[in-house]
């Protein structure tokens, strides 16, 4: 009886080993999976289009195992749609795929005609060798596209200046659709002004803007010749398809001082003696369209003169207005008689400095001459004495 018990507990244990390790031994001799073998996707799986858009998806194969032919094909298409998988130009039902090396197809979605709005579901497969199929889910999302629409926004669209002052306009233009357009640039001037568009530093009369894409263009009004003080209007238009944008602008020129230099006959000359201050009139005249203000008189003259200004600065001159200055002139006292050039310069204190050369004719004193000429006289008659006194010996 108790080898029966002792029989029964091996047969027992040994059943229970085997029982219990079985299962490990037989997941252990199982071959490797080929789940994760082919892989199948799309970068954007689900996408928003329009009424009406065909929609052409790039597709991604990839294998970690033996190259092989993989076969594509739809699952599921809604009613009506057409899916057509391309390559190489050509409708392909297949795409062969190498280890480490992806193959790539695309996959072209056409709606039907009559394609309402709303979400729209689609599954692509791909079969692989030994059965193996992987599915890849698309979800189109179709809706009524935005309408093309172009804003032109500006934060300041008045800037001031002087009738040298080149006008720049910071400003920004907007596609409000869903449709890439061309967008053509023009503008509406006084005849005075040049109107240009400038993208990226670069002149441009048109460019494209993207859906929903803003972009900054630099509008520059040049004036051209002489611009009267006043406000001038500019018209901005942008103009892509049926979409157009309107933008105004204002230039308002201030107006800017202009001085010249002369004398009251007009003639830039005059005369002066050797070591004697001499007088001469110069008339500053405002040619612009702007008072000139705190007038500073300077010159340039030849080494060892002395020149001053009586007034030495003038207050303002008005537009079209003149003021008559002294200059006071004392060539140096060696000089010899001859023209001298002396510069004198008209600096304001909001304005461009003026100059004009003025011709000086320096003349020596008589004096001299005079004393010269009684020397000679009296060396004449020294020597007729001396002749009359020893020729008669």
């Amino acid at each position: 009886m108790h080898r029966v018990w002792k029989s029964l507990f091996i047969i027992a244990l040994a059943f229970f080993l085997f029982s219990g390790f079985s299962p490990a031994l037989a997941q252990e001799e199982q071959p490797p999976s080929e789940a994760g073998a082919l892989t199948f996707f799309t970068d954007y799986p689900a996408q928003v289009i329009g009424l009406g858009e065909t929609v052409t998806l790039p597709l991604t194969l990839r294998t970690t195992m033996t190259a092989q032919v993989v076969i594509l094909e739809m699952k599921t298409i809604p009613t009506g749609w057409t899916a057509t998988f391309r390559g190489g130009g050509r409708i392909v039902k297949s795409a062969f795929v190498e280890p480490e090396a992806d193959a790539t197809v695309d996959l072209r979605l056409e709606p039907p005609a009559e394609v309402k709005a709303g979400s729209y579901s689609f599954v692509a497969v791909a079969s692989g060798a030994d059965g193996v199929q992987v599915e890849l889910p698309i979800e189109l999302t179709v809706q009524e596209k935005l309408p093309a629409r172009l804003t032109l926004e500006v934060e300041l669209p008045t800037l001031k200046g002087t009738p040298s002052t080149t006008f720049r306009y910071d400003t920004t233009l907007k596609n409000e659709g869903d449709e890439e357009i061309t967008v053509n640039l023009s503008a509406e001037a006084a005849e005075m002004f040049e109107v240009s568009f400038k993208f990226n530093g670069q002149d441009v009369t048109n460019l494209p803007v993207g859906p929903k894409e803003s972009k900054r263009i630099n509008v520059e009004a040049q004036p051209i010749g002489e611009v009267a003080a006043g406000i001038y209007p500019i018209n901005v238009i942008a103009q892509g398809g049926e979409a157009q944008a309107t933008l105004m602008l204002t230039a308002e020129v201030t107006g800017q001082s202009q001085l010249t230099l002369s004398t009251p006959d007009g003639r830039l000359s005059g005369t002066a003696n050797a070591g004697r201050e001499t007088p001469l009139k110069i008339v500053v005249r405002n040619t612009g369209s702007a008072t000139a203000r705190g007038i500073e008189l300077s010159s340039s003259e030849p080494s060892g003169w002395a020149v001053r200004f009586e007034p030495a600065q003038i207050d303002e001159i008005p537009a079209n207005q003149q003021v008559e200055v002294t200059t006071y002139v004392r060539p140096a006292q060696n000089a010899v008689a001859g023209d001298y050039m002396m510069t004198v310069r008209a600096q304001p204190a909001d304005g461009v400095s003026r100059s004009a050369e003025f011709r000086i004719t320096v003349l020596t004193s008589t004096l001299w001459g005079v004393v010269g000429i009684v020397l000679i006289a009296v060396a004449v008659g020294v020597v007729a004495i001396a002749v009359m006194r020893f020729g008669r010996r």
